[in-house]
């Protein structure tokens, strides 16, 4: 049985029952809603390694852990920062490389790689070109 929760700025999560899942919770996939999804999809393959789908699933893209949906709409849509879902996220190995790629490709950053201590992380935020706020860090995964 499918649970849906709506949430401010009319963000929408679906919750599925999933018996095999060896832990409580799991991200499956989230949806991209752009004028150009093929020039959004191709940033994703192009920045984040995403693996194109098989041709019966043309709207979707995965990078590791999670699917990527995308579908056309011709409204604006607003930019994540500041709204109910502010960002995605990414645990990067070796951020600073990875940084320095985006960055030779042309990628520009919202706030670049810096090294917080206190938490034990590296982190980095950028904004895809639909407008969706990406922070990428390092040292998550060992917490």
């Amino acid at each position: 049985m499918e649970i849906v929760a709506i949430f401010p700025d009319k963000v929408k999560v679906e919750f599925y029952p999933a018996p095999t899942l060896a832990v409580p919770v799991e991200h499956f996939h989230a949806h991209f809603y752009a004028a150009d999804i093929d020039a959004l999809r191709a940033w994703y393959v192009k920045h984040f390694g995403a693996a194109l789908p098989p041709p019966a699933n043309a709207n979707a893209t995965g990078v590791p852990g999670i699917s990527f949906s995308f579908r056309k709409t011709d409204v604006a849509q607003a930019a994540t920062k500041g709204r109910s879902l502010d960002h995605i996220g990414f645990e990067v190995k070796d951020l600073e490389a990875f940084c320095k790629k985006l960055a030779a490709d042309g990628v520009t950053f919202e706030s670049p790689l810096r090294n917080v201590p206190s938490i034990g992380l590296k982190i980095a935020f950028l904004i895809d070109p639909a407008g969706t706020r990406i922070e990428l860090t390092e040292g998550l995964a060992g917490k």
